[in-house]
């Protein structure tokens, strides 16, 4: 049975364009429905539009009302009536509204191996750390910060030689891996 996927997004899109690939080369059977961004601009938007796929931005205003922003992102993913939602480089935080709804059902891929370095600066930390070894991390979402069951983990080895983005970057190669992978391991009902 193909799976029907959202999308969540809030950049450029390659852990999007990983999936779309791997869809697209019949190695994951599932159907991107759409993909929705925070941010109106975020290049992975126009990414989706090239392949077909519905894009929409939502975007939260500074000192909008959060749970209202919410509470509007779960009535346009539950449209699409999706078996999995994937935040692929998603930066906002999932709230209640959205969790009553699909929660147990949302993935997030994160850049190291958690619970180690939760929040948004993860190889800066590890990093900051002195660690010899780091990763990513596709974990189900919940309430907490980056704290959800882990699906697939996968290590990364940190150079000496590394800067924030050099390790970043490498770390993105197996989120991207791991995404995929955990998309196509997803059985609709899991949770």
């Amino acid at each position: 049975m193909t799976k029907e996927v959202v999308v969540l997004v809030s950049g450029t899109g390659t852990l999007l364009q990983a999936l779309i690939d791997a869809i697209e080369s019949g190695s994951v059977d599932a159907r991107v429905a759409a993909v929705v961004s925070d941010q109106s601009g975020a290049p992975a938007l126009e990414r989706a539009r090239r392949h077909g796929i519905e894009a929409i931005a939502h975007p939260f205003r500074k000192g909008g009302d959060r749970a209202l922003w919410d509470a509007e992102l779960a009535e346009i993913v539950g449209a699409f009536e999706p078996d999995l939602v994937a935040s692929a480089g998603f930066m906002k935080l999932l709230g209640g509204a959205f969790l009553a709804r699909f929660g147990g059902h949302t993935i997030n891929s994160h850049p190291s191996l958690l619970p180690s370095f939760p929040g948004m600066r993860a190889p800066a930390d590890a990093l900051a750390a002195g660690v010899k070894v780091t990763g990513a991390t596709v974990f189900i979402v919940d309430p907490g910060i980056d704290t959800g069951r882990i699906l697939v983990q996968t290590a990364v080895d940190v150079h000496d030689e590394d800067t924030v983005q050099t390790l970043h970057e490498r770390i993105k190669i197996v989120e991207r891996e791991l995404l995929v992978r955990a998309v196509r391991e997803w059985e609709p009902g899991e949770s």
